[in-house]
C-alpha cells in the first residue's frame, strides 16, 4: 500500500495552464496593460504552450508554430522573447524547477530532525511532480534531447540537491561523503525518470518510503533508517503562497 506523502502546494508551473485560456487573454480598450505586463503575459502563455507540446510530442517533434498555436501568441512575438526552441525550454526548465526546489526547502525546514527532513522534502517533490504531468515528462524525461545545454541544467539542478545533506548526521564513510551524496542524489533522480518515462507519474508517491530508505541508509545504517519509515507522514499543511508567482 503507497504511503501518504505531503500535499503538494498549489504551484504555478510551466504546463499546468492552458496557454489559450480566454481568461488569460490580453483585452484591447482604453485601459491597456502595460508593454511589460504584455510581454510578461505572452511569455508565460509561450511557457505553458511550449511544456503541454513538449509533453504531447517530445522536444524534437516540436516546432516553434506548435508553441505559437498552443500558446495563442504570434511567431514574431516568439521570436521577441525567445531565441528558439531550446531558450525556451531552458527557460521553462530553471523557473519550474525553482519553484519545486523552493516548495522542497520549505518542507525540509519543517521536519523535527534530518531523516524527517529528507522524507518531507522528498514527499514535496513527489506530490509536486505527481500533480504536473505535464512538466515532468518536459523536465526530466525530454531533457535528454536538448543536447549539451539541457545536460548542463540537469547537472545544475542536481547539485542544488546537496543542499538537503548539509546538516546530515555525521558519519565515517570508507569513501568521501561528496561522492556519496551525488549518488544518492542521481539515484533518486533515476528512480523518478524512469516512472515518468514509463507514463506512471501518478503513481511517483508511491515511491517515498524506497527513496526515504536509500537516502538514509548510508547515514543512519539499514535498521536505524528502516525504524524511520514507520514515522508520521509528512505534513500536509499548505506552504506560503509567494511560492505560486508566475514568470
Amino acid at each position: 500500500m503507497a504511503e501518504s506523502s505531503a500535499i503538494p502546494p498549489v504551484l504555478v508551473l510551466p504546463g499546468t495552464r492552458t496557454g489559450r485560456d480566454p481568461q488569460r487573454s490580453l483585452r484591447p480598450g482604453p485601459r491597456r496593460s502595460s508593454a511589460e505586463a504584455v510581454a510578461a503575459n505572452q511569455r508565460d502563455r509561450l511557457l505553458d504552450g511550449f511544456v503541454r507540446t513538449v509533453a504531447q510530442v517530445g522536444y524534437t517533434g516540436t516546432r516553434v508554430s506548435d508553441i505559437c498555436k498552443a500558446a495563442g501568441v504570434t511567431r514574431p512575438v516568439f521570436y521577441e522573447l525567445f531565441k528558439g526552441k531550446e531558450d525556451v525550454f531552458l527557460a521553462a526548465h530553471h523557473h519550474g524547477t525553482s519553484l519545486v526546489f523552493n516548495a522542497m526547502e520549505e518542507a525540509h525546514g519543517q521536519g523535527p530532525d534530518w531523516p524527517g527532513r529528507v522524507r518531507a522534502g522528498l514527499g514535496a517533490l513527489l506530490g509536486i511532480l505527481a500533480e504536473a504531468p505535464a512538466f515532468a515528462a518536459m523536465a526530466i524525461v525530454e531533457i535528454d534531447a536538448v543536447g549539451p545545454a539541457g545536460r548542463a541544467a540537469r547537472e545544475e539542478l542536481l547539485a542544488r540537491f546537496r543542499y538537503f545533506f548539509t546538516d546530515a548526521p555525521e558519519t565515517d564513510l570508507p569513501v568521501p561523503t561528496q561522492d556519496v551524496v551525488d549518488t544518492v542524489v542521481g539515484g533518486v533522480y533515476s528512480a523518478i525518470y524512469r516512472h515518468i518515462a514509463a507514463g506512471r507519474t501518478a503513481d511517483l508517491p508511491a515511491l517515498l518510503p524506497v527513496l526515504t530508505f536509500s537516502v538514509l541508509v548510508p547515514f543512519l545504517g539499514p535498521q536505524r533508517a528502516a525504524a524511520r519509515l514507520a514515522d508520521p507522514p509528512p505534513s500536509t499543511g499548505p506552504l506560503p503562497s509567494c511560492l505560486t508567482s508566475e514568470v
